[in-house]
């Protein structure tokens, strides 16, 4: 590779990723990129805390790209750093959640991932839309979406589990969420307009799914400019059951209780003052909360 193809990369790698089937594929990605050439920052830490203050104090020298190894926690980490900046974002899924790379493409498969990344090198960034949150605790970006119904609710009862470890824990809370479910009263303002509405399931889309592969917008595109509000009607938990497997396959557009529509800005509230929202898998904090698209604030190597 000759300099004028090589780049400097700050790579940082899922904290979480010590054990298991993807412990080394950190290491992996450094090895391979600096075998092309390229000068790498790699960046390990005991927390996500932590790897973000590295990551932040690397980007402070401005490097050519920040490259995240993990899944949608990953992402979220590394959208919230080079968000609405010129440093593009590459990632390499290597997580249980891996939504942002099901919308951009990316391969699950790890040396299809890397191939993909090396390609990405050679050629100009991809541009796409971001969505931007404010709440009582701050501000943050989304690549994927923001969930403020049912799906946060299991989020947050997994959160606080602390047993048992690992997938079942999110299977439980799911079940535990399941037989407590009830619809909630939400006020919306929608690109200016105010509603109200009765929902079990509601998020904000950028992207076509959330949870690891749910559909809720089948078709999102992370480049049009909107984002897709998702709305599920009040239902029983038998119908709920029936709707669920639908939403992983996107067949459930179109039913009547499920209602799907383009908007620019949302801010959500809920009568109840239980529901804590998430955005891309990661806690941001009870509702009210506002959404709004950012068109091409994130250039991403996909």
């Amino acid at each position: 590779m000759s300099e004028s193809q090589s780049r400097r990369l700050v790579v940082a790698i899922n904290p979480t990723a010590s054990f298991g089937s993807t412990s080394g594929l950190g290491a992996r990605v450094v090895e391979e990129l600096r075998r092309d050439g390229h000068d790498i920052t790699e960046l390990r830490a005991q927390s996500f805390e932590e790897l973000t203050v590295a990551a932040r104090a690397a980007l402070a020298d401005h490097p050519d790209a920040l490259i995240v190894v993990g899944g949608d926690g990953m992402v979220s980490l590394g959208v919230n750093l080079v968000g609405g900046t010129a440093t593009p974002l590459g990632i390499v899924p290597t997580g249980t959640g891996n939504d942002s790379a099901l919308g951009l493409g990316i391969p699950f498969e790890f040396d299809a991932a890397l191939a993909a990344l090396r390609a990405a090198l050679t050629r100009e960034p991809r541009t796409i839309d971001l969505g931007y949150l404010s709440h009582a605790g701050g501000e943050l970006w989304f690549a994927s979406a923001l969930s403020a119904g049912f799906d946060a609710r299991v989020n947050e009862r997994a959160n606080r589990m602390k047993r048992p470890r690992g997938a079942s824990r999110y299977t439980i809370a799911l079940l535990v969420e399941l037989l407590r479910l009830r619809s909630r009263r939400y006020t919306l303002v929608v690109d200016g307009e105010t509603r109200t509405v009765d929902s079990v399931l509601l998020a904000v889309a950028n992207n076509r799914s959330i949870g690891g592969g749910m559909l809720i917008a089948p078709d999102a595109q992370l480049d049009d400019g909107r984002l897709d509000l998702f709305i599920v009607a009040p239902l029983s938990r038998f119908r709920f059951l029936r709707l669920f497997p639908k939403v992983f396959k996107g067949t459930h557009a179109g039913l009547p209780v499920v209602s799907l529509s383009r908007v620019s800005s949302v801010t959500v509230a809920v009568d109840s003052g239980d529901i804590v929202a998430y955005a891309d898998g990661e806690r941001v904090g009870p509702l009210p909360v506002t959404v709004s698209v950012r068109p091409g604030a994130l250039r991403v190597l996909a």
